[in-house]
């Protein structure tokens, strides 16, 4: 008899317990392992003074503290026209968790350099173009020296000089990286019980990756150029608030900061012409997304 009791005592205990599984299923939100994320979103971008070196064939300048800012195109539908998605400033990320609170991930930071205009810098070097040039009326010596990088620069006015520098990554600075990231629930302490409905997270995370910028320049009276080249590295660090609403859909806020360093950037048609310079940067970013298993 005793037999019999254990067994129908084991079978209403387990039948009880199944009963509670199928009644109270885990939330998707619990956990995150063997999820993928994507998310889409805009950026604003702040850039550190920066030494840009020029170097080629009779010339070799470096204009010094040079001030550049971001092109933001605002709230705009470009944002979502898949034909022009790439005009303004974006980030594109695809992750995946490989444990409930860690994530790796690839993306692209597009973001946008433009050395800001009529500022005066100075310029150190020697400038040396044969005399049939049109920049040659830049050759001297350099030495420290106040340069307008604009001179009389009027591209309506073919009767005004050439510009001394006209430079920007417009299309873009393009920041191609992988980061590791951290995810913390942190749904609690603004007690919040259904973490299926609407969920907080923290997250922060580092970065690496490659500069393939498109940089549009003009350099002392030579051609211009403008087309992509891989151009040097990124270092970046990360901390940000995710929303997680309905389970799938979130809404991501991060601020990214970072140095490159671009030690082979494309300034003409000529391979013998290039520049290079390093820079920190600080992005702030609202990005929009969804989670889900496979």
């Amino acid at each position: 008899m005793k037999i019999i009791y254990t067994l129908i005592f084991s079978f209403i205990i387990t039948t009880v317990f199944s009963q509670e599984i199928d009644i109270k299923p885990a939330k998707f939100t619990a956990h995150n392992k063997g999820k993928f994320y994507v998310f889409w979103g805009g950026n604003r971008e702040n850039f550190s003074k920066s030494d840009i070196t020029f170097k080629g064939e009779n010339y070799n300048f470096t204009a010094e503290d040079v001030i550049a800012d971001d092109k933001p195109k605002g709230w705009h539908l470009d944002y979502v026209n898949p034909s022009r998605m790439t005009i303004p400033q974006t980030n594109i990320r695809i992750g995946y968790f490989i444990s409930d609170h860690y994530n790796i991930s690839i993306g692209l930071d597009h973001m946008k350099y433009v050395v800001r205009q009529t500022q005066t810098v100075p310029v150190s070097g020697y400038i040396n173009l044969p005399t049939d040039d049109a920049g040659s009326i830049y050759n001297g010596t350099y030495s420290s020296t106040q340069v307008n990088l604009f001179t009389n620069f009027d591209e309506n006015d073919l009767g005004t000089l050439p510009p001394f520098l006209t430079f920007e990554h417009t299309d873009g600075l393009n920041y191609v990286n992988s980061e590791l990231s951290r995810v913390d629930d942190i749904s609690k302490f603004f007690k919040i019980g259904n973490t299926d409905t609407i969920q907080l997270n923290l997250t922060e995370g580092i970065g690496a990756g490659l500069l393939y910028p498109k940089t549009n320049s003009k350099i002392i009276g030579k051609e211009r150029y403008d087309e992509f080249h891989v151009s040097g590295f990124g270092l970046s660090a990360k901390v940000g608030l995710n929303i997680t609403f309905f389970k799938y859909f979130f809404l991501q806020t991060e601020i990214k900061g970072g140095f490159v360093s671009m030690k082979n950037i494309r300034t003409t048609t000529s391979e013998s012409d290039s520049a290079q310079q390093n820079f920190y940067f600080l992005q702030r970013i609202i990005a929009f997304g969804g989670i889900f298993n496979i």
